[in-house]
């Protein structure tokens, strides 16, 4: 603040930036906790989606034939495929808090292996689930 108030000419040149942000690296922790948000956030597209398709075949044949196109090509396919990731992941990671919540897993080795299994775990049973289906 005190730079703010000097003259250009009489300010420091190069300041140098705070040693946090040359060493820090982003933990394993912050990233499964900032998925659990954006997953369960994200879930309300695939939600809209299919609450458009049903209330377009309540509507009308031809209001149905326009939200079937969309939640049948590629852009719903898409929509679809990263809900169903979301649900498996916030559901593995609902359970992950089930169990920092009794107390357990809570050292960073065993968060960290916890956090992991919720990312491999929700992409493998996302693939199960989609080869169920087909």
């Amino acid at each position: 603040m005190a730079d703010a108030k000097r003259p250009p000419s009489v300010r420091p040149h190069a300041r140098p930036l705070s040693p946090h942000l040359q060493i820090y690296r982003i933990q394993l922790t912050s990233v499964t906790s900032i998925l659990t948000r954006i997953t369960g956030n994200g879930l309300i597209v695939g939600t809209l989606l299919a609450v458009w398709w049903l209330l377009a075949a309540a509507t009308s044949d031809s209001y149905f034939a326009v939200a079937d196109a969309v939640a049948t090509s590629w852009f719903g396919d898409l929509v679809f495929t990263a809900s169903l990731w979301a649900i498996w992941y916030h559901y593995l990671a609902g359970l992950r808090h089930l169990v920092f919540d009794a107390g357990r897993g809570l050292d960073i080795p065993t968060a960290e292996k916890l956090g992991w299994a919720c990312i491999i775990g929700s992409v493998v049973l996302t693939a199960i689930t989609i080869l169920l289906v087909q």
